[in-house]
């Protein structure tokens, strides 16, 4: 009751309460459940076996599966969104550039270079960021074309999956592009 906000990951959900406080179910093999001491929280996002808080204070906290240091976000200061994904974390802060931490095998994470996001989407292997005036970048993996965004425009809004990647026009309609085995696009 109560749940403000949620968010699926691989074998666990969690919901932010609208008192800030942080509740989850399922999985926890990583921990990626254990966020019953979380306070303050505005965001939430569960990735493959962990879980990320954005605190109103503008700062990050992290839990669960942390082989590939995706938790290592207690650093991060003046956030304002988040993102889980497979093995890697993507922060998005208040002056429009973009940090990322864990597994970086398929350059998922190399975002240093990204200027004048507005939102961002972790997804498996690959990351993608949605400007100011209304495209998308991407990095990663691409095995799928699930990167091939360069020629949209007017995106509002932006969601990256296992191997797919969905957005959302100004005019209410929707690209997608990438793994469509099971005709997610």
């Amino acid at each position: 009751t109560d749940i403000v906000s949620i968010s699926a990951g691989d074998d666990h959900t969690v919901g932010l309460k609208s008192d800030g406080t942080v509740i989850a179910t399922d999985g926890n093999y990583d921990g990626e459940c254990d966020v019953s001491g979380w306070t303050d929280i505005v965001s939430i996002s569960a990735g493959d076996d962990h879980t990320v808080g954005l605190k109103s204070d503008g700062t990050v906290i992290a839990t669960g599966n942390n082989y590939d240091g995706q938790c290592d976000v207690f650093e991060w200061k003046d956030m304002v969104s988040i993102s889980a994904g497979y093995d890697h974390t993507v922060g998005l802060k208040s002056d429009g550039t973009v940090v990322a931490v864990g597994d970086n095998d398929y350059s998922q994470c190399d975002i240093e270079d990204w200027t004048d996001i507005v939102s961002i989407s972790a997804g498996t292997n690959y990351t993608v960021g949605l400007k100011s005036d209304g495209t998308v970048v991407a990095v990663g993996d691409n095995d799928y074309s699930q990167c091939d965004i360069e020629d949209w425009t007017d995106i509002v809004s932006i969601s990256a999956g296992t191997n797919y990647t969905v957005g959302l026009k100004s005019d209410g309609t929707v690209v997608a592009v990438g793994d469509n085995d099971y005709s997610q696009c």
